[in-house]
């Protein structure tokens, strides 16, 4: 049987997913004394789906997760195509857009969009194998974060498989730069973010944010933050055909320097989260989760792309390594400093 939850055109009611407060002693272990150790890879326990409304083609679409083999990856499978070629692999290679959001195709020209979302929240729960299956060639924008397919994702459950989980290792430094804009990979213990965006609006203005994304953080901290986008580009954007389904359901809204979301911000800086959360899903189109540190400056998904394109044609700039190899769990990481952060920012 596979659950259902309906995020469709605007509704009543939105569930809010909160911030939740984290323990965490110096061993890595929760309020409850256990230490996650997630060195095998994961999948689902069971299927589970949902349906909703498409943020750029701005139509109802329906989705599953299902569970996948060890080794299988991630792999998305168009439901509406009959004849073959309807199997796309979740890869930076199969990249074919990144135009205000990622779209990955495959030698058939079948494609899917707007799956940076999905993908941060598979990346935030570890999930390593998956099919997601869907009737369209865009998959929902739920509340606009990856919040509601975090839900998901726990409707499901998640269970151990028996193979280790591999991860790729940053050796040495990787940098991508398009004008004032900036992104890199740079070596480090663990997993970890430093960003930074700057917009005219005072309602954006200047944010920066350090975190790493483990031990609960991405559900707590980046999860539920929302795309966002400005009144003054509606309606070039629906000329190009672009935004039909937005709203203010699942996106911020930004007039001036005014947010037209009732009920405003769900962090202060909710926008430089949103930035972290679609590199997070991004950067997962690797095949396995980095070890490294990731520096950006005004970052997109273009330039997301191309840092990987960039990883993968330096062969001495990275290995394959798991983390019982490596002996670096995701979930004890250490914290990352300023200090640390400082340093990275120097190598890059």
């Amino acid at each position: 049987m596979v659950v259902f939850v309906s995020f469709g055109r605007p509704r009543e009611t939105q569930r809010e997913f909160g911030v939740i407060e984290l323990y965490h002693d110096e061993t890595g272990a929760g309020p409850d004394g256990r230490v996650s150790t997630p060195m095998n890879q994961k999948s689902l326990r069971k299927p589970v789906g949902c349906s909703g409304i498409t943020l750029h083609s701005g139509i109802d679409v329906e989705m599953k997760l299902l569970p996948a083999e060890t080794g299988s990856g991630l792999t998305l499978r168009r439901t509406d195509i009959a004849n073959g070629g309807s199997l796309i692999s979740v890869s930076w290679e199969n990249v074919v857009s990144s135009h205000l959001a990622t779209t990955i195709g495959n030698e058939h020209g079948v494609t899917v969009s707007t799956i940076e979302h999905l993908m941060a929240a598979l990346a935030g729960c570890e999930i390593d194998n998956v099919v997601i299956e869907v009737d369209r060639p865009e998959l929902p924008i739920m509340d606009g974060s990856a919040a509601p397919f975090v839900d998901l994702i726990e409707q499901a459950g998640i269970v151990e498989q028996d193979a280790p989980r591999r991860a790729i290792q940053i050796l040495k430094p990787v940098k991508v730069e398009d004008g004032e804009k900036s992104l890199a990979l740079i070596p480090s213990d663990g997993f970890s973010f430093s960003f930074e965006i700057d917009f005219e609006t005072s309602s954006i203005a200047r944010q920066e944010l350090a975190i790493v994304p483990v031990n609960g953080t991405f559900k707590s901290d980046i999860a539920n933050a929302r795309t966002f986008g400005f009144a003054e580009d509606v309606d070039r954007m629906r000329d190009a055909g672009l935004a039909l389904g937005g709203s203010l359901d699942n996106a911020i809204v930004i007039n001036g320097n005014q947010i037209l979301n009732q009920g405003g911000l769900r962090h202060e800086d909710e926008f430089v989260r949103h930035k972290i959360l679609d590199c997070v899903g991004d950067l997962y189109l690797a095949g396995a989760p980095i070890i490294g540190h990731v520096r950006g400056a005004r970052s997109g998904h273009a330039l997301n792309h191309e840092l990987l394109r960039a990883l993968f044609d330096q062969d001495d700039s990275w290995r394959y390594t798991s983390f019982e190899e490596h002996g670096v769990l995701p979930e004890v990481t250490r914290p990352v400093s300023k200090t640390g952060l400082d340093a990275g920012i120097a190598l890059a």
